[in-house]
C-alpha cells in the first residue's frame, strides 16, 4: 500500500483488517481523557464509556465490507448496528469519516485513493447516509433550507454534493469536499506527537491543538459560535500551559474538562474527536504507529 513516510519505526504490525483497524481507532479515541469527551471513569448522564466499546465492537465487520458494499450502505449498516447495541449516537461522525477511507482499494493508498472513492459516491449512497443520520439522531442538527436531513426523502444528489452544502458549518462535512485534507494533516501531526509520548497522550495534545484552531462544529450547533470559540481559545491557553511544567498543565486539562462538561455537557466537542478517530484510523491503516504501541 502506498502511504505517507512513517514517522514512526517498530516491530511489525499485527494483521489488522480494515474493520479491526476501524474498531481499535474507536477504541483508542474513546479511550484517550480528551477534555469534554467520554473517556474512562468520566462519562455522560446519558452516555458512557461502556456505550462507546460496545460500539467499536460491533462496526468492524461492517467497515470490512466498505469496498464491497459502498460507503453509503457501509454508514448505513454500522448506524443501525450501533442503535442495536447501544440505542445512542456514538459514532455517526465517525463512521462518516471512516467508511469513504475504508473503501479505498489497498493497492491505491489512502491519500491518492480517497479522492476518487468520493467522486464516485451517488444518490443512493446519498440515500443511505441521510437514513443513516435520521436513525443515529445527532444533537443540535436543526433545519436548513437545502439538503435537509430531517426531511423524509433525500434530494436528487450525490454524497458528495450533499455534503458540500453544509461544508462551510461541519468539519465532517467538509473532508468529503476537500478530499479529507484537515484529517491527514492530523494523522501526521498524531504519527509525530507518538514517536516521542505514549498514544494517549499524543491524542490529548492533537485533539487540543486542532480544537484550538478549529472551533468545534457541535459546540457550533449546540451553543453557539462565540461558546465554540472561547472553547477554542480554552484549548490553546491549556496548550501553552504546558510550557509551566506537567503540573501546570495536568491542572489546566482538569479545568477545562469541567469546563467543557457543565452546562449538561453541551459544550462536547464531539466534532473534534471524530476527526481524531478519523485520524487514527488512518495511521492503523498505513501502518505508521510503534508496536507493540505504548498508550498509556
Amino acid at each position: 500500500m502506498a502511504s505517507a513516510p512513517r514517522t514512526a519505526v517498530a516491530g511489525q504490525a499485527p494483521p489488522l483488517t480494515v474493520g479491526a483497524c476501524a474498531s481499535l481507532a474507536c477504541l483508542w479515541e474513546a479511550t484517550a481523557p480528551k477534555p469534554g469527551n467520554v473517556y474512562r471513569g468520566a462519562d455522560f448522564d446519558d452516555l458512557t464509556y461502556a456505550d462507546f466499546i460496545a460500539s467499536a465492537a460491533v462496526i468492524g465487520p461492517i467497515v470490512d465490507r466498505a469496498r464491497q458494499q459502498g460507503v453509503g450502505a457501509t454508514i448505513l449498516a454500522a448506524v443501525a448496528a450501533t442503535r442495536a447495541a447501544v440505542r445512542t449516537n456514538t459514532n455517526l461522525g465517525m463512521l462518516l469519516l471512516m467508511a469513504p477511507l475504508a473503501a479505498v482499494p489497498a493497492e491505491l493508498g489512502l491519500r491518492p485513493g480517497v479522492g476518487g472513492v468520493l467522486r464516485s459516491l451517488d444518490n443512493v449512497d446519498a440515500e443511505h447516509a441521510y437514513a443513516a443520520i435520521r436513525l443515529a439522531r445527532p444533537g443540535g442538527l436543526g433545519r436548513v433550507d437545502g439538503g435537509d436531513v430531517n426531511a423524509e426523502t433525500c434530494p436528487p444528489m450525490t454524497l458528495r454534493e450533499a455534503m458540500s452544502l453544509a461544508a462551510e458549518r461541519d468539519m465532517v462535512a467538509r473532508q468529503y469536499v476537500d478530499d479529507f485534507t484537515e484529517v491527514f494533516v492530523l494523522a501526521d501531526r498524531l504519527a509525530t506527537h507518538a514517536c516521542g509520548s505514549p498514544l494517549s497522550d499524543a491524542i490529548v495534545r492533537c485533539y487540543l491543538e486542532f480544537l484550538a484552531a478549529n472551533p468545534d462544529s457541535l459546540i457550533i450547533r449546540k451553543c453557539g459560535p462565540k461558546i465554540a470559540a472561547q472553547a477554542s481559545r480554552a484549548a490553546a491557553s491549556v496548550l501553552d500551559s504546558a510550557g509551566r511544567g506537567p503540573e501546570a498543565y495536568a491542572a489546566a486539562l482538569a479545568d477545562f474538562d469541567f469546563w467543557l462538561r457543565s452546562d449538561g455537557h453541551r459544550r462536547n466537542p464531539g466534532t473534534t474527536a471524530d476527526i481524531i478517530a478519523a485520524a487514527l484510523f488512518v495511521l492503523l491503516r498505513e501502518q505508521r504507529l510503534a508496536w507493540p504501541v505504548r498508550f498509556y
